[in-house]
Formats: structure tokens, C-alpha cells, sequence
């Protein structure tokens, strides 16, 4: 049994804006503090690129690699969590959401075994230069993913249109932003 997706007509100039609008504005001012640790992360890496580049390898890029996988396959169990629920097929909203949660609980548990591997290898945030950055930029990146996981929980929860789309929104934020930062950290030269 479906139930109607409880979507209320959104107001005139909101019918492309998915969610609530505070959830863009605060989007737009992670996106802008992300930006700036990239640019900082660039600006450090011009200013050492041999450095920059030495440290670089020791990433595990195949641990990237694959949260960048997880990351993207859960932004597509999120985004059929609001086909779902649009279609009034709450159960399955839910269960989309759920499995969207479950793999940023993957990303995380990735990203602990990488940050164990380099803390071991003695590398850590008080080191300076390249890992500094590496560790804030992606320790911030994984607070963000442990947060989102929070909202898919409560987005689940009180589960309207608009509340998983504004759920989601953010979620999807953290895919982009990772998308970004892989590239960035990982692989360029």
C-alpha cells in the first residue's frame, strides 16, 4: 500500500529548489569553507611541490578510490529515496535512506583504517605542510559524512517529500564535495 507523498505545492520561485532553502544556505557556506581549504591546500602545495608530492604517495589511493564509489552509490540510494517517497512508497524511502546511511558508515570505517595507516607510519596533523592539510581537509570531510549520516537517520524518521529532500540535499553536498577533494588530495601531480 503506497501513501500519498504529503508534498505541498512549494511557493512561487521554489519549484526547482529541492528541500528547504536554510539547507542551501548552509550548503553554500560549506561549499565556500571547503573552497578555501583547497585553495589553502594549493597554495601550500605550490609553495612545496616536491614535498607535496613525496607525502602524496604514501596516500592509499585504492582506499580513495573505493570511498569515492561508496560515496556516489550512496548519493544514488538517497536521491531513489525521494523518488520513492515522492511516489508515496514510504517503506522503501526508508529502506533507500537506510542503505544511503550504511554506506557512510563504509566511507568512514575506509577512512579510519587510511588515517591509521599514515598516524603508524608517523604522519599526523601536527606534522605541517601536506598532511596537516590532509588530515584537517578530510577529517573535516568525515565529520560532515558522520553528521549526514544523522540526518539520513532523522530525515527517515519524519520522513515528508520535502524533509528527505532537504535531507538529501545535504547529503549529496557531501558526495560533491568529496568528488573535489579525491582528485585534489589523491591524484594530481
Amino acid at each position: 500500500m503506497t501513501e500519498p507523498s504529503s508534498r505541498a505545492h512549494p511557493p512561487a520561485g521554489r519549484e526547482t529548489l529541492p528541500g528547504n532553502p536554510m539547507m542551501w544556505l548552509l550548503i553554500a557556506a560549506e561549499l565556500m569553507v571547503f573552497g578555501g581549504g583547497l585553495l589553502a591546500f594549493a597554495g601550500a602545495r605550490a609553495l612545496d611541490p616536491v614535498g607535496f608530492l613525496a607525502a602524496q604517495s604514501s596516500l592509499d589511493r585504492v582506499a580513495g578510490t573505493i570511498n569515492t564509489a561508496v560515496l556516489l552509490t550512496s548519493g544514488l540510494f538517497a536521491a531513489l529515496a525521494v523518488t520513492a517517497r515522492e511516489a508515496g512508497r514510504r517503506g522503501v524511502a526508508r529502506a533507500m535512506l537506510g542503505v544511503a546511511a550504511a554506506f557512510g558508515v563504509v566511507f568512514l570505517v575506509v577512512k579510519a583504517r587510511e588515517y591509521g595507516v599514515e598516524i603508524a607510519a608517523g604522519h599526523g596533523l601536527d606534522e605541517g605542510g601536506f598532511f596537516t592539510l590532509y588530515f584537517l581537509i578530510t577529517g573535516f570531510h568525515a565529520v560532515h559524512v558522520a553528521f549526514g549520516i544523522v540526518i539520513l537517520g532523522v530525515v527517515a524518521r519524519f520522513d515528508d517529500v520535502e524533509t528527505i529532500e532537504t535531507g538529501t540535499a545535504f547529503w549529496h553536498m557531501v558526495d560533491l564535495v568529496w568528488v573535489v577533494v579525491f582528485p585534489v588530495i589523491y591524484l594530481m601531480r
